[in-house]
């Protein structure tokens, strides 16, 4: 009998192990999207945009204000409408987490909504000291199963190794950002380096991972600094946000910043699902998303 419960107790022990384990890697490895499977997706629908959910409850169309649910029916009809003509969406996070509990209820159900063809970014801009980003990396790679997440590089490596260990998931680094603000830090020389601060940041940071699980930030109002970049990091991905309402050119950002994968995620957000305030709103925004589409596909020829 002693040795029935022996075996049994080991057999147990060795079961919550492996189901830990299971359960630790379980959103790293199931639902999450490859190089491979990114490229493939954007030569398939011949278009590298990446729709962004920074959903303002505020700036609902008027039908929708108010009405129970209304922020989820939006992005539902935002991601249905705009599906064929992107291969990505970026979820603000802090328009959701704005809400409180019922915003992060909402976050999880548009990510759960978003399929799987598509590659899935919580832009949360998160890094901290290694065991509180660990806890933002299970949060947003475990519990909402997002592709990638943005984070902040300030801190150092140990801040961005908790992101990176998930080895099928993105880390998506803030590398050169399309704010006016960008100016204060990010063009800084840095001693007699004869290089700006961005400059040093893309070459240390891509140092820490892979062109596999490794993406920067760039904005798409410095396209003239995209040739510089890619001199710095030829193969990585880039996520480009500023085109549309912040008025970059995606002309320009081909032109620069394509590689021989496409090698970029063009996000366009307000100008997409803002479109139209109207009970149009989704088929205004359908509008806008497959203009940008069309144009892209010309690139990718």
């Amino acid at each position: 009998m002693v040795l029935l419960l022996i075996i049994l107790t080991e057999f147990v022990e060795k079961s919550n192990a492996i189901s830990f384990a299971v359960r630790d890697n379980f959103a790293a490895i199931i639902l999450a999207m490859t190089r491979q499977q990114l490229v493939g997706h954007i030569r398939k629908q011949g278009s590298f945009l990446c729709v962004g959910l920074d959903t303002d409850a505020s700036r609902l169309p008027v039908h929708l204000q108010g009405k129970p649910g209304a922020v989820l029916s939006f992005n539902k009809a935002i991601i249905d409408a705009t599906l064929d003509s992107c291969v990505a969406y970026k979820i603000n996070t802090a328009f959701f987490e704005a809400l409180g509990a019922e915003g992060w209820e909402i976050m999880q159900e548009t990510f759960d909504y978003i399929p799987n063809t598509h590659f899935k970014i919580a832009d949360a801009k998160r890094g901290d000291i290694g065991n509180t980003s660990d806890q933002y990396a299970r949060a947003f790679f475990e519990t909402l199963n997002a592709d990638a997440i943005t984070v902040a590089p300030y801190m150092g490596e140990d801040s961005i190794k908790p992101f990176l260990a998930y080895k099928h998931k993105w880390t998506i680094v803030l590398g050169l950002t399309s704010n006016g603000g960008s100016a204060d830090f990010q063009y800084l020389p840095v001693g007699d380096t004869g290089k700006a601060l961005y400059e040093l940041v893309l070459e240390k940071v891509s140092q820490w991972g892979n062109a596999d699980n490794l993406m920067f930030v760039t904005g798409a109002t410095q396209a003239s600094a995209f040739t510089q970049i890619r001199r710095i990091i030829p193969e990585h991905f880039l996520l480009v946000p500023g085109v549309g309402a912040q008025g970059g050119s995606l002309q320009d950002v081909a032109k620069h910043g394509m590689n021989t994968d496409c090698g970029l995620l063009v996000n366009a957000s307000r100008a997409v699902i803002y479109a139209s305030r109207g009970e149009d709103f989704a088929e205004k925004a359908r509008e806008v998303a497959s203009a940008y589409a069309l144009e892209m596909e010309g690139f990718l020829k």
